[in-house]
């Protein structure tokens, strides 16, 4: 094999944020960037040679193109396997499931997740470890240390390989397999649900269902399962072909970016269960006839509901939310003596609970749930849960939820998002909040007295890493709390999200709509942070 050593100039802007690097297509395309940073990778990995690689994305544009790239390095930097979904398309919940069934190395996972994709739009690559789950701050950070001071990079001269056709085959002493991306993943759900009944419930017409894979890479996925296994018309699954610009459409499962699914779901002709997932299949959203399931609340009712489903009929260790994630699922483990644990954002801090058995669910308010079964948030999953818990429990999900509430209470709760906020405007939004921290515990606004005021800082329990400035946190006396967290995960300026909660006992107040009953709440977070005072808006950009 040919191995070329090209010389290059490093970039200062490849420091990885919540899940891998993201930016413009441009930007990835320009000379030597894509190559400066998988370089990086590697050379901040210990003993690649002999390993093997999973490598696989959401389809988006330049997937392919990467994937080829990165398939050269691979070879030039001593990897002898390179596992590769067809088509260069694997979900990340089924990178996470292959790394770790065939004991992989790790992975390349290629995906901006949510974020639009196109031309003009965005790519992302991030690197997953030996056990499945996105790499953890003292990786990301070599990363970008690395990327600092690299002069070159290793590539193969080889031709681009086939990534359509199914099969092994050496290349100059390096083994490449393509793999159908869904066999194996689709195997994992049949081990964890209860598919004989989801077929019956689903044939006998109980349940009917719409999944909106939104031209992103779960569509082969739900078009597999749900269809071809359990059964459901081909017309459930909706916008099922990935494209590479997902068809124009933002592929955020909320109500605002699935609005085709939100009009049917709130239509009088809606199914009895709704879900979208994202651009890369990790996110999921859950809605009933004319209801909607808020990730808070979805992780709750699982945690409650758990041992319906049959890989967690022995119940669970523990539990874990990231901060900003409403407390809904903390009542629920109170209640059953489980362990509850409050985590930064980003799924790499669940790893170490899930791989120390310290928690069987996680979950956070991104519309992101997961268990043990991988190391991802996983989107298929979580709706096939709900699948198995309406067909196990014969209620509608208005009524599953409503029954959690009733037992446990509500905690109602939005999040506000201020979107492509000029960076220095943000940093001067917290920077205003920091100050006012000190001074804050004991004051009374309205209804709320302020209990603590903090910026969160995490602790890992199993390695003992300190995470620092993870969000600013403003609790009140009656359980109430107002978090603000700029997002890692956008490509311009930064994204200020406004997190709102309030617990209500009440079951005759359980109907409020949500922006009524924080309303208070929002005009407070407003005078505290002033975001629509320094940037001229007037509202959120999305209101989840």
């Amino acid at each position: 094999m040919q191995i070329n050593t090209i010389t290059t100039q490093p970039y200062n802007d490849q420091n990885p944020g919540t899940s891998g690097l993201r930016k413009k297509v441009r930007v990835f395309q320009e000379q030597g960037y894509l190559e400066n940073f998988v370089q990086s990778i590697f050379d901040s990995l210990e003993e690649i040679n002999g390993k093997t690689l999973v490598l696989g994305g959401d389809g988006r544009y330049f997937n392919r193109q990467a994937i080829q790239t990165i398939i050269k390095m691979a070879a030039a930097n001593g990897f002898a396997e390179l596992i590769i979904g067809q088509g260069g398309l694997l979900s990340t919940p089924a990178a996470s499931h292959i790394i770790r069934k065939y004991e992989a190395y790790g992975g390349l996972v290629l995906s901006a997740s949510h974020n639009p994709g196109g031309p003009d739009d965005d790519f992302g690559i991030k690197y997953n470890v030996s056990n499945g789950g996105p790499a953890p701050e003292k990786y990301t950070n070599a990363f970008y240390q690395r990327s600092l001071t690299i002069d070159s990079y290793k590539i193969a001269e080889m031709a681009d390989v086939d990534l359509d056709t199914l099969g092994s085959f050496q290349i100059d002493g390096i083994k490449i397999t393509i793999i159908d991306p869904v066999s194996d993943y689709a195997e994992l759900m049949q081990s964890i649900f209860d598919f004989n009944l989801l077929k019956q419930s689903i044939g006998s017409g109980y349940i009917t269902l719409c999944f909106d894979a939104m031209h992103a890479i779960t569509g082969p996925y739900a078009k597999r399962i749900l269809v071809d296994m359990l059964g459901a018309p081909a017309d459930s699954v909706i916008n099922a072909v990935p494209l590479e610009d997902f068809g124009g459409h933002h592929p955020d499962p909320n109500l605002a970016h699935a609005h085709e699914l939100a009009e049917l779901m709130f239509s009088p002709n809606a199914p009895t269960f709704g879900a979208a997932s994202d651009g890369d299949g990790d996110r999921n959203m859950i809605t009933g006839s004319n209801i909607f399931v808020t990730p808070s609340d979805s992780l709750a009712i699982m945690a409650a509901n758990a041992q319906a489903i049959p890989a967690y009929a022995k119940g669970l260790s523990g539990v874990a939310r990231s901060m900003p994630t409403s407390q809904a699922v903390d009542r629920v483990a109170a209640a059953y003596n489980l362990p509850c644990f409050e985590t930064p954002t980003g799924w790499k801090f669940f790893g170490n609970l899930l791989d120390a058995g310290k928690i069987t669910l996680c979950g956070e308010e991104s519309f992101g749930t997961g268990s043990d079964h991988v190391r991802e948030k996983d989107g298929l999953w979580a709706v096939l849960f709900w699948l198995n818990l309406i067909a196990r429990k014969r209620q509608s999900v208005a009524d599953i939820v409503h029954e959690h509430w009733q037992k446990f209470g509500r905690d109602i709760y939005c999040r506000h998002d201020y979107e492509a906020v000029e960076t220095g405007i943000a940093n001067g939004i917290v920077e205003h909040l920091r100050q006012q921290l000190p001074s804050l515990p004991g004051q009374t606004f309205g209804a709320f007295t302020v209990k603590f005021a903090d910026e969160f800082g995490y602790t890992d329990p199993v390695d003992g890493s300190v995470s620092k400035n993870q969000g600013i946190r403003i609790g009140f006396t009656d359980g109430s709390r107002i978090v603000f967290r700029l997002s890692g995960t956008g490509t311009v300026g930064a994204t200020l999200r406004i997190y709102l909660e309030k617990f209500e006992a009440d079951a005759s107040k359980h109907a409020q709509d949500a922006q009524d009953a924080l309303a208070e709440l929002i005009a407070l977070a407003e005078r505290l942070c002033e975001v629509k005072k320094r940037t001229g808006r007037t509202s959120p950009d999305v209101i989840t």
